[in-house]
């Protein structure tokens, strides 16, 4: 938890300390795993502190106003991670629509579940059929 006036890229390397500190309670071995974050993130300070982690960091490159490509070795980005992480984001937007799910007004989990099931329903209604 953290003030709203604090940006998510000063918050990054605490929480890449309290990720470690999870996964080493769970048992997970998070050497090699990809961390995939939006290009705010990109930067040489950001992606050194991934990599300390032992994670490899997956941001798109971000061109800040640029005329022409930036000299050197191209950073490391997989698209195909990339595209995954925009239509689970999409995902989420999509749900924040539901002021039901929003606001989580049901207390039985049973019944917000149902809710949850029927948004997506509407949602893929409306993908399918151009409604």
């Amino acid at each position: 938890m953290a003030p709203v006036n604090e940006t998510d890229m000063v918050l990054l390397p605490e929480s890449l300390k309290a990720l470690k500190r999870v996964a080493n309670e769970v048992g997970l071995d998070l050497r090699g795993a990809s961390l995939n974050l939006d290009g705010g993130f990109d930067s040489a300070h950001n992606r050194k502190c991934i990599f300390n982690a032992g994670l490899i960091p997956n941001i798109k490159e971000n061109p800040r106003n640029r005329k022409t490509t930036k000299r050197g070795r191209k950073r490391f980005f997989n698209e195909a991670i990339h595209v995954l992480r925009m239509r689970v984001e999409r995902t989420f937007a999509w749900e924040d629509k539901f002021k039901r799910l929003l606001l989580r007004f049901e207390r039985i989990q049973h019944r917000h579940y149902g809710m949850k099931l029927m948004a997506y329903t509407l949602m893929n209604l409306r993908a399918f059929c151009g409604i």
